[in-house]
């Protein structure tokens, strides 16, 4: 009976966001999209689409989403945004971080990603446009590979802390205690695979269309990159998303090595109270705040 009712509420919620939908007016970039995507279908294999297609989209979206906070240490004005003020960027820790993001990259996230058009022909994904999902249903998706991938990340994560394993795999990570956004996938390789293991379960459960392979890898991009970016930057749209973590909560975790160990919400540390001494940082700082506009 409950299963009944959750599936009325979704057909509902589907049905009801199907019905907005059509009063939006036609999205100007819908039809080069359509041209783009069939040219590409046209002109490659699903080997080389889902291959070097994926690869592309990963390289290209990582470091593009990088820009902005690599931007930001050349800019005054954003210092005031940076969480922890005492430690800026230095180009030598930032040509480490990125040699070893192309040794991930190429030699432990290729080789992955060389098994994903095996992966859509055994579970036959389809790639044609007429079978791409509407936007509402991608987002929902995306949104529901991030709740997966989050509580994968927060138990692993937290046990990747524990005094016997920290220090020959995720102590690779925390070598910045000051994180910036290329840092977001600076990483062992063997924490590469552990921790990125969550992110294709998602996958696997929602997939229907090979675009939510792209869509997931940049929503993912975008949300660790900006939580390693160092700085809480205000009007962030990622705020909106509801349990949203943010720089400041992981940034928190940079800085003391324990605590916040989810990726994108707050609700697993809220939980078991890994979150406690990062709600006593807050309250510490906010009557600090107070005490110094008195």
């Amino acid at each position: 009976m409950a299963m009944n009712d959750s599936v009325n509420i979704l057909n509902s919620a589907y049905l009801a966001v199907e019905y907005i939908d059509s009063f939006l007016p036609d999205n100007p970039l819908q039809q080069p999209f359509k041209n783009a995507w069939n040219y590409m279908l046209d002109n490659y294999t699903k080997f080389q689409i889902a291959t070097w297609g994926s690869l592309i989209v990963h390289e290209a979206a990582y470091f593009l989403l990088c820009v902005p906070g690599f931007v930001f240490q050349f800019i005054p004005y954003m210092q005031k945004y940076k969480i922890q003020q005492d430690k800026p960027e230095t180009w030598e820790k930032q040509w480490k971080c990125f040699k070893t993001l192309l040794f991930n990259h190429f030699f432990i996230q290729l080789p992955l990603i060389c098994g994903t058009y095996y992966f859509t022909e055994y579970f036959n994904i389809p790639y044609e446009w007429e079978e791409m999902p509407r936007w509402y249903v991608l987002v929902a998706q995306c949104f529901g590979c991030a709740v997966i991938e989050d509580a994968w990340h927060y138990f692993l994560h937290r046990l990747l802390h524990h005094k016997r394993i920290y220090k020959y795999i995720h102590k690779v990570h925390h070598e910045f205690v000051s994180p910036f956004g290329m840092q977001a996938e600076y990483a062992h390789p063997l924490e590469t695979l552990i921790l990125g293991t969550g992110f294709f379960i998602g996958i696997v459960v929602f997939c229907n269309h090979v675009i939510l392979l792209w869509a997931w890898v940049i929503c993912r991009l975008m949300e660790t990159i900006d939580v390693h970016s160092g700085y809480d930057v205000p009007l962030n749209p990622l705020h909106l998303v509801p349990f949203y973590a943010g720089a400041r909560f992981h940034d928190f975790h940079h800085m003391n090595f324990i605590g916040n160990y989810a990726s994108t919400f707050t609700w697993w540390d809220r939980i078991f109270g890994t979150d406690s001494q990062f709600i006593a940082y807050k309250e510490k700082e906010k009557k600090q705040q107070l005490i110094s506009k008195k």
